[in-house]
C-alpha cells in the first residue's frame, strides 16, 4: 500500500480527470489495498452500477490491475496513476518527433485508455476523409514500430510483481533440500528472465507480416516480399516507458550543457540519437555501442562545433576530430582514475562510445539530495553530506575534524539533517549491554531512505500545487469570468464582449496558473530523477 501523500496525489489525479464517483472508488482501493467487487460496494457506500461503471473506466485507462488470488481482486497501478502528470509532455514530444499527425494519434489513445487502429483512423479522418486516412495510417505505423505504442494484453493488465513472486516460489519448488544462497539467487534470476521473455512475447503481437509482390519483374522471377503492418484486431495503449527514455536523454544532454558547454551536449544528444532505437528501458546500465561516423551523422549540418574549444591553429580541424575530442572530454579521457570514470558521461573503446546511464544517474539523483540539503540546511549541510558519501560512516568529532567545523556547529546540523532523513544513525555498542556511554554513533547517508522521505515531501508538494490551482479556480471573481469566456460568443471575441476589469481579472488568473504549472514541472522533474531513474524505481526494491 501506497502512503498518505501518494494516495492523496492519486486520489486528486483521478478526481481531476474521471470525477468524484471513481475518485471515491479509487480512493477505496488505495487505503485499503487490494479488494473484491462486494468489498469495494460495501466500503465505498456506491451503487453497484456505479462502481461497475468507475471499475471500468479505469481499467480502461490502465489504472486498475487485475488479481486472481480466491476470485478476482482488484489494485491501483499507483505507477500508471502517478504518469499521468506527464500525458501533455507525451504529447508535445510526439509531435516533435512525428509532427501533428502523430501527436493527434498519442492524444487519442491516451484521452481513450487503448484504442484499435481502424478505430483511431476514423476518429481522426472525419475532416479529412481523403488523404487523412493514409497520414494517420503512416504515422501510427511509425509510432507503433519505434514502441512508442504498445499492445495491451491480458498480462498488461496483471500485477508484475504477483507474476515474479509465482515465478520464484515455482523455481524454489524445483530445489530439493534446503536452498543455498547461489540456488536462491538463481531462482531469482530465472524468474526475472521468465517475466521479461513473455512481456517481450506479448508486445511482438501489435506487428504482423503481409506478403507483398515486387512489381517490375517477370512472374517467373516474381518473389513475395514481407512487411510489416499494424494488426488492426490489437488494443493499442501509450508506451510511457518510451517517451520517458526522451525525457532521460533530455536531462543528461542539459547536464553535459551545464557541466562544460552547448557545444558539448550537442554532442552528447547526437551520440543518443544514435542509439535511440535500442533504447527501450529506463533500467540500462549503459546504451548499445555506436561508432564515431554514426555520432557524426546525427549531428546538424549548420552547427560549428569549433566554437566550443580552444584551438592550438588557426585552422580549423574537420569534424570528426571535433567530435572524439568532445567525445574524449565526455569519457574523462584526461583523468584515467576512479574519480575520473565516475565523472564521466560517455566510455570509449575501440572506436566505439557507449553513454553511461548509471553513472549519470547516480550524479542526478546526488544533484539533487544536495540540492535539498543547500535549501534546508545551507553550505555547511551539503559540505557535511558530500564528506559522509565520499567516505562513509563517520562519528560527531571525525566529521567536525575533516569538515573544518565547530564541534558546537556541527551537532545541532547533523540532528537536522537527521530528522530529514538526510543522514542516518549507525549505533555501535562496546558492550553486550548496550550502554549509551560506551557506545560509539556513526553517521552515514542511507541514500535509499533519503530518497524515498524526499519523494513523499515531493508527492505532498504537488498535491499541494494542483490544491492550489484548483482554489484559485474556484476563487468567485475568477470562476465568474471563466464561466462567461467558455460561452460561444464571448470565445469568438473576448476583446469587446469581455470588460477591462474582467480582462485583468483573467490575465492574473492565467499568470497564476502559468507559474503553478512552471513549479510542477520542475517537482516533478526531481520526482523522475528519484522514482524512475533511482533504486526506488528498480524491480529489486
Amino acid at each position: 500500500m501506497a502512503d498518505v501523500d501518494t494516495v492523496r496525489l492519486c486520489e486528486q489525479i483521478i478526481r481531476t480527470q474521471f470525477g468524484p464517483l471513481t475518485a471515491t472508488v479509487a480512493s477505496v482501493l488505495l487505503t485499503r489495498g487490494r479488494l473484491s467487487l462486494p468489498q469495494i460496494v460495501r466500503f465505498s457506500k456506491l451503487k453497484p452500477r456505479t462502481v461497475r461503471a468507475a471499475i471500468l473506466v479505469l481499467v480502461q485507462h490502465n489504472v486498475l490491475w487485475h488479481a486472481h488470488d480466491e476470485g478476482e481482486l482488484l489494485e491501483v497501478n499507483i505507477d500508471e496513476c502517478l504518469m499521468r502528470l506527464r500525458y501533455g509532455r507525451y504529447v508535445w514530444q510526439a509531435e516533435q518527433l512525428f509532427g501533428t499527425a502523430g501527436a493527434e494519434i498519442v492524444q487519442l489513445i491516451l484521452d481513450n485508455g487503448k484504442m484499435r487502429p481502424p478505430d483511431v483512423i476514423s476518429r481522426l479522418s472525419v475532416y479529412d476523409p481523403v488523404k487523412g486516412p493514409a497520414v494517420y495510417a503512416q504515422a501510427l505505423h511509425k509510432l507503433v514500430d519505434g514502441a512508442y505504442l504498445r499492445p495491451s494484453t491480458v498480462l498488461s493488465h496483471q500485477s508484475p510483481r504477483d507474476k515474479w513472486i509465482r515465478y520464484e516460489a515455482e523455481e524454489k519448488a524445483k530445489i530439493s533440500g534446503f536452498p543455498t544462497a547461489k540456488e536462491l539467487k538463481q531462482a531469482k534470476e530465472t524468474a526475472d528472465a521468465r517475466l521479461k521473455r513473455e512481456e517481450e512475447e506479448a508486445e511482438e503481437i501489435g506487428m504482423k507480416r503481409k506478403p507483398k509482390d515486387q512489381s517490375g519483374r517477370s512472374s517467373h522471377k516474381r518473389k513475395a516480399v514481407e512487411e510489416d503492418v499494424v494488426d488492426d484486431e490489437v488494443y493499442f495503449r501509450v508506451n510511457c516507458e518510451k517517451f520517458n527514455i526522451h525525457i532521460r536523454n533530455k536531462l543528461i544532454e542539459n547536464a553535459a550543457t551545464e557541466r562544460y558547454n552547448g557545444c558539448t551536449g550537442l554532442v552528447l544528444r547526437a551520440t543518443l540519437k544514435a542509439t535511440d532505437a535500442k533504447q527501450l528501458r529506463l533500467t540500462d546500465v549503459r546504451s548499445d555501442p555506436t561508432s564515431f561516423a554514426n555520432v557524426v551523422m546525427q549531428l546538424p549540418e549548420d552547427e560549428d562545433l569549433s566554437a566550443g574549444l580552444v584551438l592550438q591553429s588557426s585552422k580549423r580541424p574537420s569534424t570528426m576530430t571535433l567530435v572524439k575530442d568532445y567525445l574524449g572530454i565526455l569519457a574523462s579521457a584526461d583523468n584515467p582514475t576512479a574519480t575520473g570514470r565516475a565523472a564521466s558521461f560517455v566510455s570509449i573503446s575501440s572506436s566505439k562510445v557507449q553513454v553511461e546511464f548509471e553513472l549519470i544517474r547516480r550524479r542526478l539523483r546526488r544533484r539533487v539530495l544536495e540540492a535539498v540539503a543547500r535549501e534546508r540546511h545551507g553550505d555547511d549541510g551539503v559540505r557535511i553530506l558530500r564528506l559522509l558519501t565520499d567516505t562513509g560512516k563517520m562519528d560527531e568529532k571525525q566529521i567536525s575534524k575533516i569538515g573544518m567545523m565547530a564541534n558546537k556547529d556541527v551537532r545541532p546540523l547533523l540532528s537536522a539533517m537527521s530528522a530529514d532523513s538526510l543522514i542516518s544513525l549507525q549505533e555501535v555498542p562496546k558492550s553486550a549491554d548496550r550502554n549509551p556511554t560506551r557506545t560509539f554513533y556513526l553517521w552515514y547517508v542511507d541514500a535509499q531512505k533519503a530518497e524515498s522521505a524526499l519523494l513523499d515531501n515531493l508527492y505532498k508538494t504537488l498535491y499541494n500545487i494542483a490544491m492550489r490551482r484548483q482554489a484559485e479556480e474556484e476563487e468567485p471573481v475568477v470562476a465568474a469570468v471563466l464561466e462567461k469566456r467558455q460561452r460561444t460568443d464571448v470565445s469568438q471575441d473576448e476583446e469587446r464582449l469581455l470588460t477591462r476589469n474582467e480582462r485583468e481579472v483573467l490575465a492574473q488568473w492565467e499568470k497564476k496558473r502559468e507559474k503553478l504549472t512552471v513549479l510542477e514541472m520542475r517537482v516533478e522533474e526531481a520526482v523522475f530523477i528519484l522514482r524512475d531513474l533511482g533504486r526506488l524505481g528498480s524491480s529489486d526494491d
